[in-house]
């Protein structure tokens, strides 16, 4: 059976953040035959803009969209800010979502997760996100729902706490069964 290959997007562009420590726990903790790899050019890309947005696209761009076409499926990993989506998430959903109605991620499976500082875990920022992904072109599969009360994890890295591993491990697995 091929490997499955999914795409990991951060949401934090800071290099010890929890969500980022999640994202390396999904790619740890991936069962057998599902490869996870996570892009981390998201802070190169310059803001959309579709007058830019041409067969000239930067160089940031093209290795985005090229890791979204190379993959099966998308897992994002991110925090919530003031609220809603980080503004680098976003403006990656933005260049993703081109060529509008046939982009990368088209009819790809994607799921959300993370970690917040407020008691519900980051649950507005996940929602939206799912919402501007769903707008954008992949299939967003919504059972699969996962946000941490960053709190939870008392300092420690999420790897150690057995629950929050397991439940990584269950979203990259049911993820990985979603491709097909």
């Amino acid at each position: 059976m091929a490997e499955t290959k999914v795409l990991v997007l951060v949401g934090s562009l800071r290099a010890a953040s929890i969500n980022r420590q999640l994202a390396e726990l999904a790619v740890e903790a991936a069962p057998d035959g599902v490869d996870l790899r996570i892009f981390d050019g998201l802070g190169n890309l310059p803001f959309y803009n579709e007058d830019i947005d041409t067969e000239d696209v930067a160089d940031s761009v093209r290795a985005l969209r090229e890791a979204a076409a190379g993959a099966d499926a998308t897992l994002v990993v991110t925090p919530e800010y003031n609220g809603s989506i980080p503004a680098v998430l976003k403006n990656a959903i933005d260049w993703l979502s081109r060529p509008f109605g046939n982009s990368a991620l088209k009819d790809k499976p994607l799921a959300v997760i993370g970690a917040a500082l407020g008691q519900y875990g980051g649950v507005w920022a996940h929602d939206e996100t799912r919402k501007s992904f769903g707008i954008a072109g992949p299939r967003v599969v919504e059972d699969l729902k996962l946000s941490i009360p960053s709190k939870i994890l008392d300092g420690a890295h999420p790897r150690e706490h057995a629950e929050v591993t397991a439940s990584v491990r269950d979203v990259v697995g049911k993820l990985a069964a979603e491709v097909g």
